[in-house]
């Protein structure tokens, strides 16, 4: 997919509704010097090229009981339909994220459990009984760092360039 063309104010708009998506168009219009119908349009155009994907919340995984973040290195049986595996693995509730990467191993799954013991239910009951699945390792988080506005360091530069 090309990239979509973006103007400067385009950019003000995905920094602002990055920092906080609950922001109402009257309010951006006030920011950005601009009428709240033409706000809504841009953001409507947006929305329709998919640069905007979706608008959502971000969860204290501690706080609702899903405290570890564990990384899972995936190798699929040699010559294995991979979008086979891909279908398997998203149906697994406990996962975040799930990449298919080069190198040594083929995908990186990013899950969230309870405890050790959910995890060891996971791969046991689960994970290791999914067809192609060759190997997997396990990297426990230690520490989360507060994620950083991606958003805004990316598309802050004027015109796109780096920050």
């Amino acid at each position: 997919m090309p990239p979509v063309p973006l103007d400067d104010v385009d950019r003000q708009i995905l920094v602002l509704l990055s920092q906080d998506s609950r922001r109402s168009q009257r309010a951006l219009a006030r920011e950005l010097g601009m009428s709240a119908p033409a706000v809504g349009e841009r953001i409507a155009r947006l929305e329709r090229l998919g640069v905007i994907q979706g608008y959502g919340v971000r969860v204290n995984w501690s706080a609702v009981g899903y405290p570890m973040t564990v990384y899972l290195i995936i190798t699929a049986v040699q010559g294995y339909q991979q979008q086979d595996l891909v279908e398997q693995l998203a149906l697994i509730p406990e996962l975040e994220g799930l990449d298919i990467v080069t190198g040594a191993m083929d995908m990186l799954a990013r899950l969230r459990v309870r405890d050790h013991q959910h995890l060891r239910q996971l791969l046991m009951d689960c994970i290791w009984q999914i067809e192609g699945v060759q190997r997997t390792e396990t990297a426990l988080s230690l520490v989360e760092i507060e994620p950083k506005n991606l958003v805004a360091d990316l598309l802050s530069a004027p015109s796109g360039e780096p920050a």
